[in-house]
C-alpha cells in the first residue's frame, strides 16, 4: 500500500512508546502506519513562545512521529476555545454550552493553516493522508490549497448534528463546504452520516447520488464506518495476570454484593449525573434490592481548565456525597466514586468482575468502554450491559438493554431488569454482542476506511473542469 500519512490533534505518544491507555485510534493507526512506513503528525501538547514550524520527529514502537508545539494563543483559541467550547458542546447537542466567539473560530482558522503548512512539505506524490476528527476539519482544504493532490481522507469520532442545530454555528456552511476537499468522509454511524448529507444538499445544495457527493466539480465518498477495539488483545488482558488479580480485590471488596460500573471520562455529554440520579431512583424504589448492589464510577478528570468541565466535577462530588448520605449503611456504601485513570489492564479486571455495566451518554460518536465490557466478560456467566440508545454503539450492540438516559425511570427499570435477568438470556444476549464486538473490530474499521481511501479516485475537479472545456 502507499506510505499512510496519519494527522490529528494530538499523537499518542508517552514515556517514550505509545501510550497503552490511548485507546482504538491509536492501536488502529499504528498498525496501519507500521505497515506501510507511515508518519504520524500532530500537536505535541507543549507549548512555545513562538511558533516556528519545527518538527519534532521520534521513532516509536516502529511508527514514526512528527509533533509541533503550539502557541498559548492557538491552545486558547484553536483547542480550549473553538474544538472544547464551540464545536465539542454543538456536536453532542449542547447548544446550551456552545460559545460562539470570533476569536475562537480565527484561532481556529490559522492553527490548520500552521498544520498544513508544517506537514505540506514531508508530503510525498503517492502518499495516503488521514486526518482525524473535528479539531482538524479544514485541514484538507488547506492542503489542497498548498497543491497537494493525494488522496486525503477524513473522519468525524464524534456525532453530527442535525441540519437546525448544526445552523447556530455562524461559520456552519464555510465549516462543511471545507469538507468536500477530502476523497472520503468516514462518520461512526448512519445517523451521523444522514445528518450530513441532509445538511449538504439542504443548505449547500450538494448533489447526493449512491453515497457521493458532488461538490463543485469534485465526487467525494462518504461512508459509515464505526470504529471498534482489538477485541482479541483486550480479550487476553481479561485473562491476563493483572486482570485476574483486578478482578479478584473487587469480588472480595464487593463482599457478595453486585457491582454496577461506569468509566467515563470527566465530561457532560457522558451522562455521568443522570446516570446517578437514574441510579438513585432504583435506590429509593427497590428497598429489597439496592443493598445487594453498589455503583462504581470511573470518571478521570479531562479538559480541566474550561469552565463547563469544572462545574460538572463540582456537580458529581455533590450529588454522590448527597446520595451516599441519604442512603448509606454502617456496612455498605451506594456510590464509589473515583477520579483517577488506570491501566487497561486494570479495567479489563474491573469490567470482569461487573454484573452491570451503565454506559449511558447523552450523546457519543460510538463508546468504546461498551465493547470493551463486552469484551471482558467469562463466557460462562457474563454480565448484562445497559446501553443509552444515544451512543454510536447503539446501533450495533442491539441486545445491550437500551435506556433513554434522560430518564431515570428508564435507568432504574433497566438496572432491575439486569438484576433479575436469567443467565441464558444473558448468555444469549452476551454472544450476539460479542460477534458484533469481534466481527467489527478497530482493524476491521482501519481497513474499510483506508480501503475507500485508497480506492481508485473519482474524478477531481480539475478533472471535470478539463472534460468539460
Amino acid at each position: 500500500m502507499s506510505r499512510l500519512i496519519a494527522i490529528s490533534n494530538r499523537v499518542s505518544v508517552a514515556s517514550g512508546e505509545l501510550s497503552k491507555a490511548s485507546g482504538g485510534l491509536a492501536m488502529a493507526l499504528t498498525a496501519a502506519l507500521r505497515e506501510s512506513g507511515g508518519l504520524w503528525f500532530g500537536w505535541s501538547g507543549k507549548r512555545t513562545d513562538r511558533f516556528s514550524g519545527h518538527i519534532d520527529f521520534n521513532r516509536v514502537d516502529g511508527v514514526t512521529t512528527g509533533t509541533v508545539d503550539l502557541e498559548d494563543q492557538d491552545i486558547d483559541e484553536y483547542y480550549n476555545g473553538y474544538a472544547n467550547r464551540t464545536l465539542w458542546p454543538l456536536f453532542h447537542y449542547r447548544i446550551d454550552l456552545a460559545e460562539f466567539e470570533r476569536d475562537f473560530a480565527g484561532g481556529y482558522q490559522r492553527a490548520n493553516v500552521r498544520f498544513a503548512e508544517t506537514v505540506r512539505p514531508l508530503i510525498e506524490p503517492d502518499d495516503a493522508i488521514w486526518v482525524q476528527d473535528y479539531h482538524m476539519i479544514p485541514l484538507g482544504r488547506e492542503l489542497r490549497r498548498r497543491g497537494c493532490r493525494n488522496r486525503i481522507g477524513f473522519f468525524l469520532h464524534i456525532p453530527w448534528p442535525p441540519p437546525r442545530l448544526l445552523a447556530t454555528l455562524p461559520e456552519a456552511q464555510e465549516l462543511v463546504r471545507s469538507m468536500f476537499a477530502y476523497d472520503v468522509i468516514g462518520f461512526q454511524t448512519e445517523e451521523w452520516l444522514k445528518s450530513f448529507c441532509t445538511y449538504a444538499e439542504e443548505e449547500l445544495g450538494i448533489q447526493l447520488v449512491d453515497g457521493v457527493a458532488h461538490a463543485d466539480g469534485a465526487e467525494v465518498r462518504l461512508i459509515s464506518c464505526p470504529i471498534g477495539i482489538d477485541a482479541a488483545h483486550f480479550e487476553a488482558l481479561a485473562d491476563g495476570p493483572v486482570a485476574i488479580e483486578t478482578a479478584a480485590r473487587m469480588r472480595e471488596s464487593a463482599d457478595k454484593r453486585v457491582m454496577i460500573v461506569g468509566v467515563d471520562r470527566l465530561d457532560y455529554s457522558k451522562g455521568v449525573e443522570e446516570r446517578f440520579r437514574g441510579y438513585e431512583r432504583f435506590l429509593t424504589e427497590s428497598p429489597e434490592e439496592r443493598k445487594l448492589v453498589f455503583l462504581l464510577q470511573i470518571a478521570p478528570t479531562s479538559r480541566g481548565t474550561v469552565e463547563s468541565y469544572r462545574r460538572i466535577r463540582e456537580t458529581l462530588e455533590g450529588l454522590s456525597g448527597r446520595i451516599n448520605g441519604e442512603h448509606a449503611d454502617l456496612d455498605w456504601v451506594p456510590i464509589r466514586y473515583v477520579n483517577r485513570n488506570y491501566r487497561r489492564e486494570e479495567l479489563a479486571g474491573v469490567f470482569r468482575a461487573a454484573k452491570i455495566a451503565l454506559v449511558t451518554p447523552l450523546r457519543d460518536g460510538m463508546n468504546l468502554v461498551a465493547k470493551e465490557f463486552v469484551a471482558a466478560q467469562e463466557p460462562g456467566d457474563p454480565g448484562v450491559l445497559i446501553l443509552s440508545r444515544f451512543a454510536g454503539a447503539a446501533e450495533q450492540l442491539t441486545d445491550a438493554l437500551l435506556v433513554n438516559p434522560h430518564s431515570a425511570e428508564e435507568i432504574a427499570d433497566a438496572i432491575r431488569a439486569a438484576l433479575r435477568m436469567p443467565k441464558e438470556e444473558r448468555i444469549s444476549r452476551w454472544r450476539t454482542m460479542k460477534a458484533n464486538v469481534d466481527r467489527e473490530d478497530v482493524h476491521w474499521w482501519r481497513t474499510r476506511f483506508t480501503d475507500a481511501l485508497m480506492a481508485p479516485p473519482l474524478r477531481t475537479a480539475e478533472q471535470v473542469s478539463s472534460e468539460s472545456a
